[in-house]
Parts: structure tokens; C-alpha cells; sequence
């Protein structure tokens, strides 16, 4: 394997796919007007929106063998390297909590939880797990998360409403939330990045670190192989979905290797057209936002949060005229309009990112 790429461009394609996806789907110009496929599922079942942060965490997996590689030979070195991004990945995710707080912050229900967070959780799981074990054991390990998870949600019961309970306020997952965290989460009752459904999404994130494996290797037809596990992975995560319904909020065990099949789908269509076809002309914005992923998304979310809390004056916000006075008067319905907002704002960072990479400007921790 020592003639294997140090980098993947169709993983960074796919990547700048997800973030830009992200961005899309977090910065809508009203949220009182947004397409369903473009919000999430309010409880049980999938949009396309749940599909995003299931496959930055795949993609996150995916990179692992690739950068680790660069670091062999020194696992003390590797282990703090990996435990310090983690640490930085973490707060990174307090300072955009923080932004993305209306004011004024009081510290007593500050959330805690969220993307970077379990980013970074995740992260500093995964990077361990492959530096220790075999992949066989990761395997293993994973699958363990996975049934051991489900066993926990259906078997454990909390106090006052029983066992088995997947209501917003009745799993065990947002029992665990509210006993450990307290007031610090999304809402009072509970919050989609909680600490209980971290350990299914490092499971999530291990099989991108397998398809990051096979990917490295010069075996042939490495795209329609992945591809055909995407789709078994897929069809596993569907018929356990009937035992344990399919759910973004609580990342059920179904919703972890549901969302892996489909994003190795994703990934395998990525490295043919790019790989194998040398089809690259459409890729290079998504090859940009691959190459500066954590900036891409930390920026343009915190500069959607400052817009969104500065007022003009009649108590509306700076984005909000901008949203009325370009896309609310021409385009109809009001969902339109504001898709049509997510994509220029989506656009403008691709413009941002394009430069970044020409410059070679590479923000990373």
C-alpha cells in the first residue's frame, strides 16, 4: 500500500458535496417557507437533510486512512495530534453554539451538544479505534455499537414511562441527555447531537473508514464494489428499519448503516466519474469545499447566525431585507424564493473556497 495516493480528489468531491449540501440546507432565506425535502424529518423516517451530517461523518471516516497514513511510524505523535483536533474541533463547536445563540447567553442553558461536537467525538473515537485495532476488530466493533445500541433503546427503561419508548420525551437516549446535561441541550427535552446516539454515528463513521480502506487499495473495479455494498448496507438499514424505525434525531441503529449505504453509493459514483472516467469539469468548486471543509462550514454558518441577529432597524434583520428586497419579490412560491437564497448563498461560498484553493489556502487543524 506504500503507492497508494495520499489524497483521493473524488473523496474531496464528496465531501465539498455534503458541505456544500449542509450549507444549503442550513442557511434557507426564511425557515417559515422551506421545501420538505429540505428540512428534517420531525421525528421517525428521512428527508434528504437527514442524509448530510451521516455523510460528513462517513466522509470524515473515509479520510482517516489516507491522513493517518501520513503519520505512521509515530502513534504517540499521531495520538496527540488526533486528541488536540478533537479539543479544537470541540470548542469550535461552543464558539458557533455561541453565535448562533440569540442574545443575551445565559451560561445556565447554554447548549453544549452539536455538530462539531460530535464531530470531534467521533473523530477522536475512530482515530483510536483504527490505530489499535485490526480491521476485523473494527468490524466487530462496530456491528457491537450498532446491537448494543438498539438493545439499550428497546430494553432500558426510564423511570416513569417504561421500556422500549421512542417518543421525543420517553427514549433513553434524551433520558441519559437530560440527566447529564441538564438544561444545556437544544431543547428542554432534548437534543439530535445528544451523548447516547454518538456511539451508533462512530459506527456510521468506521464504515467510511472501511470504504476509505478499499479506496486505498489498486484492487480493480474498486467503484462497483463499493457501490454494491453501499446498496446491501442500504437494504440492511430498510428491513431493520421495520424492528427499529429509521430516525435522524436518535441516530437508531438502523438510521447509522441506512444513511452508510448510501453515502458509499455516493462516495463509489463520486471515484468512478472522477477516478476512472476522469470526468472532473463539473467537481471543482465541490473539490474546493472538500479541500477547506471546516472553514466552509464554520464561516458561512456563523455568518448566517450574525445576519440573522442584526437588526436594521423595525426590529427586522440585515438577512432578512436582503432575502426580501433579491429573491421574495420575483419568485413564487415563498419556497422558491428561499431555496433560491440558499443557493446564491451556497454559490458565494463556492466562490470564496474557489479562491481560497487557488491560493492555496488551506484552513486546518
Amino acid at each position: 500500500m506504500s503507492d497508494a495516493p495520499a489524497r483521493l480528489e473524488s473523496l474531496d468531491v464528496f465531501r465539498g458535496l455534503t458541505i456544500a449540501a449542509m450549507i444549503l440546507v442550513s442557511t434557507p432565506g426564511t425557515w417559515n417557507a422551506v421545501y420538505p425535502p429540505l428540512d428534517h424529518a420531525a421525528w421517525n423516517g428521512w428527508t434528504p437533510t437527514d442524509l448530510v451530517f451521516p455523510f460528513l461523518l462517513f466522509a470524515m471516516g473515509a479520510a482517516v486512512p489516507f491522513a493517518l497514513a501520513r503519520r505512521r511510524g509515530h502513534p504517540r505523535r499521531v495520538r496527540v495530534h488526533v486528541l488536540r483536533r478533537a479539543a479544537i474541533l470541540f470548542l469550535l463547536g461552543l464558539v458557533l453554539n455561541a453565535i448562533e445563540t440569540p442574545p443575551p447567553l445565559h451560561l445556565e442553558t447554554f447548549r453544549i451538544p452539536g455538530v462539531l461536537q460530535r464531530i470531534a467525538i467521533v473523530y477522536a473515537a475512530v482515530a483510536l479505534i483504527t490505530e489499535r485495532m485490526t480491521w476485523r476488530t473494527q468490524a466487530a466493533a462496530a456491528a457491537a455499537a450498532l446491537v448494543l445500541y438498539w438493545a439499550v433503546l428497546v430494553l432500558v427503561p426510564v423511570p416513569g414511562v417504561g421500556a422500549g419508548v421512542l417518543t421525543p420525551a420517553g427514549n433513553v437516549a434524551s433520558f441519559v441527555d437530560r440527566a447529564l446535561l441538564g438544561r444545556h441541550l437544544l431543547t428542554p427535552l432534548s437534543d439530535p447531537e445528544g451523548l447516547l446516539g454518538t456511539v451508533p454515528a462512530i459506527a456510521t463513521a468506521l464504515c467510511g473508514v472501511f470504504a476509505g480502506v478499499w479506496l486505498r487499495e489498486r484492487a480493480p473495479h474498486r467503484s462497483m464494489w463499493l457501490l454494491l455494498a453501499g446498496v446491501a448496507a442500504t437494504l440492511a438499514g430498510m428491513l431493520w428499519g421495520r424492528l427499529l424505525p429509521i430516525n435522524k434525531n436518535l441516530w437508531t441503529s438502523s438510521f447509522a448503516i441506512f444513511s452508510a449505504g448510501l453515502a458509499a453509493q455516493t462516495l463509489a459514483l463520486c471515484h468512478w466519474c472522477i477516478e476512472t472516467l476522469r470526468w472532473r469539469t463539473w467537481s471543482r468548486p465541490f473539490a474546493a469545499y472538500g479541500r477547506n471543509p471546516l472553514a466552509a462550514y464554520f464561516f458561512s454558518v456563523g455568518l448566517d447566525s450574525v445576519l440573522t441577529r442584526w437588526s436594521i432597524g423595525g426590529g427586522e434583520s440585515l438577512k432578512t431585507f436582503v432575502y426580501r428586497a433579491t429573491f421574495a419579490p420575483w419568485l413564487r412560491p415563498a419556497e422558491t424564493a428561499s431555496l433560491a437564497y440558499a443557493i446564491a448563498y451556497v454559490v458565494l461560498w463556492a466562490i470564496v473556497v474557489v479562491e481560497m484553493s487557488r491560493r492555496r489556502i488551506f484552513i486546518g487543524i
